[in-house]
C-alpha cells in the first residue's frame, strides 16, 4: 500500500513541479566529469528536484513508513534510491551509494539528516566523495510564494504551485573540503537563490505598477 501511494504523489509531484517558474543559476563549471555529491540542507530540497540533472542521481531514504512514501517520489522523479540512513542500515547505504557512483551516479545528499540538527553537516556525504574521487557541489534554492511547515524539523519550504522559484548550483568544493567549508557554500547557495529570488519578484513589482 505505501509503495503504491508513493507512486501516486510521486505523480503529483512531478506534475506540481513542473508548474514551477524554475530559474537555475549554475556556477559548478559542469564540464566536470568527476562524480559529484550534491549537498544541501533539509528544507530547501523541493526546487532541487524539479532542477535537471546532468545524469542519474543516486539519493538515500531511510527505511522509515514515511521512507517508503519517500522512495516513490524519488523513483517517479527519476533518482535512484538507496534505502538506509545514519541510525539503521547507515553503512551498508553508504557502501550502496558509493558502488552507484562508481557505476556512474552522482549522489545527492541532505547532509543535515535525517533528524538534524539543522543546518550541522553529517560526514556520509563527504566520505562518499572521498572515496569515489568526486567533488561536493552545493546547492540552495528559495521559493515564493512557499508554505513553509514551522512545526517541522526541518522548516519545509513548499512552493505553491506556479511559485517562482530560483536554484543554485555552486561551484565544486574538493572531496577534503572540512564541514565548516561545506555548510558555509551551502549558506552562500541559499543566500545567492534569495536574493536572485528577491530581484525577480522587485522587478515583477515595478513592471506591473507602471
Amino acid at each position: 500500500m505505501a509503495r503504491a501511494l508513493g507512486f501516486l504523489l510521486g505523480v503529483l509531484v512531478w506534475i506540481w513541479l513542473r508548474t514551477l517558474r524554475l530559474r537555475v543559476i549554475d556556477r559548478s563549471g559542469a564540464s566536470d566529469e568527476r562524480p559529484w555529491v550534491l549537498v544541501f540542507w533539509h528544507g530547501t530540497q523541493v526546487p532541487l528536484v524539479a532542477w535537471k540533472r546532468r545524469r542519474r542521481t543516486a539519493v538515500m531514504v531511510s527505511f522509515s513508513r514515511d521512507g517508503e512514501l519517500q522512495s516513490g517520489v524519488m523513483r517517479v522523479n527519476g533518482m535512484h534510491v538507496v534505502r538506509g540512513s545514519s541510525s539503521r542500515g547507515g553503512a551498508r547505504a553508504l557502501v550502496a551509494m558509493v558502488r552507484a557512483m562508481r557505476a556512474g551516479d552522482d549522489a545527492a545528499f541532505a547532509v543535515d539528516g535525517p533528524r538534524g540538527p539543522l543546518g550541522v553537516v553529517h560526514p556520509g556525504a563527504l566520505a562518499c566523495a572521498r572515496h569515489v574521487g568526486g567533488v561536493l557541489v552545493p546547492m540552495g534554492s528559495a521559493s515564493t510564494p512557499a508554505k513553509v511547515l514551522r512545526r517541522a524539523w526541518d522548516q519545509m519550504a513548499l512552493p505553491l504551485p506556479f511559485a517562482r522559484a530560483v536554484v543554485v548550483v555552486g561551484p565544486p568544493l574538493p572531496a577534503t573540503a572540512t564541514e565548516a567549508e561545506v555548510a558555509a557554500a551551502i549558506d552562500a547557495a541559499n543566500g545567492e537563490a534569495l536574493g536572485f529570488l528577491t530581484e525577480e519578484v522587485r522587478c515583477e513589482g515595478s513592471l506591473r505598477s507602471r
